[in-house]
């Protein structure tokens, strides 16, 4: 599965945030908040418990007035145009928002004629996203015999109803099992591919990279680094390169004459016995070149050399001072993060 990105960095805008500040109390949720996100891309938000992702979202969502700063989504105004907004975005949150006791074609014929569509083309737009997210089986049967899946396929299936320009993702696969997950996955990538443009708060880093084409990383409220992945990697940690000789008993002599060359730099190299290898911290082409010719003047023989950037996790902990987790408060996003901020 790869990401989806079928437009170029010059993309047109769809939501365009600068500035944005919300209190809870004392205590500012956000702090001044500035974020662009294109046109048929997914824009992936990471951040700790409490660092303001789903107040951004309830505030591009119209369900919370920001205190200072502007947002523009799909060219409405948040705060001046919320009920032309409404008719352009979708949202599925943590927890399903589907009534449990109707079966799954009610759920959505009656969002449907929410959104004011007529009766025969909400009973369609119902049939419709039953099939394409493989729920017509299931449609007359309550929402309480779905599995976890299946929930959070009609919960997508709920926001696409009115034909969203944009869709926020508020840590859509949290509690799902692998499988799961990659179902879900699989939609999201196929509504960006259909021009949906797509912001996705996550604490789960495989997601971020699956679905991401750029992040934009939030800690108390504030924005602390964005960009591409591969850049946010190459920014924060450099390279690493691994060489495992042929001889185990090569790894300690070569780590020493690395380190007594100085082609490491202040980064010492690491000796993984368990793997068989070195760690080589490089920061330069130059400097991985002479570490290349250090090895081949030695005479060493290798079995592997490869080199590798940081991962998104190690990314995370650069930036935020922690790891990434997935959260496990039972409570609503909402109220878990206002107590936390």
């Amino acid at each position: 599965m790869t990401r989806t990105d079928n437009h170029s960095d010059g993309g047109k805008p769809a939501v365009t945030v600068r500035g944005l500040v919300k209190h809870y109390g004392a205590t500012k949720a956000l702090d001044g908040v500035d974020l662009d996100v294109r046109e048929g891309t997914v824009m992936g938000v990471l951040g700790p418990n409490g660092a303001g992702k789903t107040t951004l979202v309830r505030i591009l969502s119209t369900l919370l007035t920001p205190d200072a700063g502007r947002a523009l989504v799909a060219g409405y105004d948040v705060v001046r145009q919320p009920r032309q907004l409404r008719r352009t975005i979708g949202l599925t949150g943590q927890y399903a928002s589907v009534d449990e006791k109707l079966p799954g074609w009610e759920n959505l014929y009656l969002i449907g004629r929410l959104l004011d569509l007529p009766r025969k083309r909400a009973r369609a737009r119902a049939d419709e996203l039953l099939e394409r997210f493989s729920l017509t089986e299931a449609a007359r049967r309550p929402v309480h015999t779905y599995s976890g899946g299946m929930r959070r396929r009609l919960d997508l299936a709920a926001s696409m109803i009115g034909h969203p320009a944009v869709l926020y993702l508020d840590e859509p696969t949290t509690g799902l099992d692998p499988r799961t997950r990659n179902e879900v996955w699989a939609e999201v990538q196929a509504m960006v591919g259909d021009g949906v443009t797509v912001l996705l708060t996550t604490q789960y880093m495989e997601e971020a990279e699956q679905l991401a084409s750029e992040l934009t990383v939030i800690d108390r409220g504030r924005v602390i680094a964005g960009g591409g992945i591969e850049e946010l990697k190459a920014k924060v940690g450099g390279r690493t390169l691994r060489v495992r000789p042929l001889d185990p008993a090569e790894l300690r002599p070569l780590a020493r004459m690395l380190d007594e060359l100085g082609i490491t730099g202040l980064a010492a190299t690491t000796v993984d016995t368990e793997r068989g290898e070195l760690l080589v911290p490089v920061l330069s082409d130059e400097q991985l070149t002479a570490v290349v010719g250090a090895v081949t003047a030695r005479g060493i023989t290798l079995a592997s050399i490869t080199t590798e950037l940081p991962s998104l996790d190690e990314v995370f902990l650069s930036l935020t001072g922690h790891r990434a987790s997935a959260p496990q408060d039972p409570r609503p996003a909402d109220d878990r993060e206002e107590a936390a901020v």
